[in-house]
C-alpha cells in the first residue's frame, strides 16, 4: 500500500531529477473516486516488479474489497478497469540528463479478468515514470480510503508531492480544472462555481481527513481569477495516518543483510515488522551457517516458517499451548496473503465488529486481539476452510 513506501497514481505525479527539476504526469479524463482508488491499489500491487515483468495479477475479490465494491460486483470492476484503459496519461519533464521529454500513454495498457484473477499491465514508458520511490511514496491506502470525494482525493494527490516545498506553485485555472476532472464543463468555467463546488469542499476534506493542511491563494488579471496555488503544511493531528514509509527500517543493519541476500524491499520490511530485527538476525545467521544453500531467500523463508534453528544450544521447550498453536497458524495465514489482501482482510473483519471495546482492541492489536480471538479464528476458517483443523 506502502509509503508503502506510500501512496499516488492518478493526478499529476512528480519525478525529481538530479537537477531538481519538477515534471508532472497529467491524467486526462474524469476518474471517479473509486476509479482513483482502484488505480492506486493496482499501482501498489505492481510496484515491486513494475519494470521487471510485463503484466501483474491480483485477486479480483480482494481488489473489489479494497476499492469499496461488493466482492461479487464484477460488472462495476469491469467498468472501472475499462475507464482506466481509456484514460490518457501525458508527461512533459526533464530527464536525468536535463533533456526535455514528452510522452503519452493509456493509464493501463490492458486488463482482463479470468478465473477470479485480475491481470493488467502498464506501458513500459509509463511504468518507468511511475517506478520512482518519491512518486510511490504518495500512495497510502490508509489515507486514501478516508476520502469520500473524488475532487478531494485528486487535490490531495496533486498537492502532497509538494509537501516539502510548501507550495504547489501557480497553476493556470485551465490546468487546475483538468487536474480536478472538471475541464469541458461550462458551469465550472465560472470561478465562483469552481470555488464553491470544488475548491472549498476539497480543501476542507483534505484538511479534515489527511496528513496535510492546505490553503488556497489566487492570482488575478484585472477582476478575473487566472491562477491558483495551494500552500501546504503537515497536519500534526493526523500525522499518524502517514504510516512508516520504511525509511527508518531501511537504515538498519538487518534490512541491509536481507537486501544483500536478495530479499525484495517490501518483503524485507514485512518480515522486520512481523518477526522483529533480533529474531530475523538470528535466522540470517542460521542460514549463513548452512552449507550448499542454493537459494538463500527461499531457505530463509523456510527457516522463518518452520522456525529452523530454534532452541539450538538451549533446553528443550515445552509443547506449545493450543492458543499458541492457533496464533502461530494465524500468523502463517496472514503472512501468506499479499499486502493488498491483508489490508482487505482487516477491513472486512473490522466491519463485522460492533462492540466499541472489541473494535478498539482489534485496531490496536490486529489479529493478535485477545478480545476477538474466537471471532478471528471463525473469520479465517470461513476465509480458508479447514485452516485450523490440525491445530489442537
Amino acid at each position: 500500500m506502502d509509503d508503502i513506501p506510500r501512496d499516488q497514481l492518478t493526478g499529476p505525479l512528480r519525478r525529481v531529477s538530479v537537477k531538481k527539476s519538477v515534471g508532472a504526469i497529467h491524467i486526462s479524463g474524469k476518474l471517479t473516486l473509486l476509479q482513483r482508488k482502484l488505480s492506486n491499489v493496482l499501482l501498489l500491487n505492481a510496484y515491486d516488479t513494475m519494470t521487471k515483468v510485463a503484466s501483474h495479477q491480483i485477486d479480483a475479490r480482494t481488489l473489489c474489497l479494497m476499492v469499496g465494491y461488493n466482492s461479487n460486483d464484477m460488472d462495476s470492476l469491469k467498468a472501472s478497469l475499462r475507464g482506466l484503459a481509456e484514460t490518457v496519461a501525458e508527461w512533459d519533464m526533464l530527464d536525468e540528463s536535463g533533456r526535455q521529454e514528452w510522452g503519452v500513454s493509456s493509464l493501463i495498457s490492458y486488463a482482463k479478468l479470468k478465473g477470479g484473477i485480475c491481470e493488467y499491465a502498464y506501458s513500459p514508458a509509463l511504468a518507468e515514470k511511475l517506478h520512482d520511490p518519491k512518486v510511490f511514496a504518495l500512495i497510502n491506502l490508509n489515507i486514501q480510503r478516508r476520502f469520500t470525494s473524488g475532487h478531494a482525493l485528486a487535490l490531495y494527490e496533486n498537492c502532497y508531492r509538494f509537501v516539502r516545498t510548501g507550495s504547489t506553485g501557480w497553476w493556470p485555472l485551465d490546468l487546475f480544472r483538468r487536474l480536478m476532472g472538471v475541464d469541458g464543463s461550462a458551469y465550472y468555467e465560472t470561478f465562483k462555481h469552481l470555488n464553491s463546488k470544488v475548491i472549498k469542499p476539497a480543501v476542507a476534506e483534505v484538511n479534515r481527513t489527511s496528513n496535510i493542511l492546505l490553503s488556497a491563494e489566487t492570482r488575478k488579471r484585472g477582476r478575473a481569477v487566472t491562477d491558483i496555488r495551494f500552500l501546504i503544511r503537515e497536519n500534526p493531528q493526523l500525522a499518524i495516518l502517514d504510516l512508516d514509509d520504511g525509511e527508518g527500517v531501511r537504515h538498519g543493519a538487518v534490512y541491509a543483510r536481507l537486501r544483500d541476500l536478495g530479499v525484495s524491499d517490501r518483503l524485507a520490511r514485512q518480515w522486520i515488522a512481523e518477526h522483529g530485527e533480533e529474531h530475523l538476525a538470528g535466522k540470517i545467521d542460521y542460514v549463513a551457517g548452512q552449507r550448499n544453500v542454493r537459494s538463500p531467500v527461499r531457505y530463509l523463508t523456510a527457516a522463518l516458517r518452520e522456525d529452523f534453528g530454534a532452541g539450538e544450544g538451549e533446553a528443550p521447550q515445552a509443547p506449545r499451548s493450543p492458543r499458541a498453536a492457533r496464533l502461530a497458524r494465524l500468523q502463517e495465514l496472514v503472512a501468506a496473503r499479499s499486502p493488498t489482501q491483508r489490508d482487505a482482510d482487516r477491513r472486512l473483519f473490522l466491519g463485522r465488529i460492533e462492540e466499541p471495546a472489541r473494535r478498539q482492541d482489534f485496531e490496536r492489536f490486529g489479529w493478535m486481539s485477545a478480545l476477538n480471538a474466537e471471532a478471528i479464528v471463525a473469520f479465517w476458517d470461513e476465509l480458508q476452510p479447514g485452516a485450523f483443523e490440525d491445530v489442537a
